[in-house]
């Protein structure tokens, strides 16, 4: 695992796309310090595109300059963040570059954690079909793995990021806390986060699974 402090040691410029939740998010090193975020709530197939687009030509810095990616591959938007995953894919054909991953609720634990010290809570996002994604920080400040819960699993005290979509009811007295990706780097430069990818896709608990049919030949009816 790198933090951001370590990958921007090694590269410059370097995009990051966070396109989990409904508000698209990307931001711009173009050195270890100089940040630069362009933010709107669009639909991703053209959010993404359009705010690196405004936030390169402001800073007068062309794709093909980026020297690596960051992408949050979720839990969130699977749509958003394949959007995103696709267009690095895309771009980077053009010139190999490093790509690195994130996770979301492991940025809001990390987050959360420097705010809450003592405090045991979870940081949860609707995952579908009655479950959701969930991540444990204890007393101790100790982060569990990722894992997919049913509601029924979820107490304490929890928490989920704004901007992202549920479909089931929010558990009881369930918190809403920030997802502001640049916000939450600035207090986090030297977490370990970010892993290389060299395959950009979204998170998947499990690999998809599809139902198989054998095909049959349709005859016509008989008239006799």
């Amino acid at each position: 695992m790198f933090s951001l402090r370590q990958i921007l040691a090694q590269h410059s410029p370097v995009l990051l796309i966070d396109s989990s939740s409904t508000l698209i998010q990307v931001g711009l090193w173009t050195n270890a310090q100089a940040v630069a975020w362009e933010a709107a709530e669009r639909e991703a197939g053209t959010g993404v595109f359009a705010s690196t687009e405004n936030l390169l030509q402001a800073a007068g810095v062309s794709l093909t300059q980026i020297e690596a990616f960051i992408f949050c591959a979720g839990p969130g938007s699977v749509l958003g963040i394949r959007t995103a995953a696709a267009a690095i894919r895309i771009w980077n054909t053009l010139r190999p570059r490093p790509v690195f991953s994130f996770t979301s609720l492991e940025l809001v634990a990390h987050f959360e954690k420097t705010k809450r010290a003592g405090s045991a809570f979870s940081v949860i996002a609707d995952a579908r079909r009655e479950t959701w994604h969930q991540i444990q920080v204890d007393e101790r400040a100790n982060i569990s793995p990722l894992r997919r819960v049913p509601a029924t699993a979820l107490t304490g005290t929890l928490l989920t990021p704004t901007f992202f979509r549920h479909w089931a009811p929010l558990p009881p007295a369930v918190e809403n806390v920030s997802y502001h990706t640049g916000a939450m780097l600035e207090t986090l430069n030297d977490a370990p986060l970010f892993s290389e990818n060299l395959d950009p896709d979204a998170f998947l608990h499990e690999a998809p699974s599809y139902l198989t049919w054998t095909p049959q030949i349709h005859r016509a009816p008989s008239t006799s």
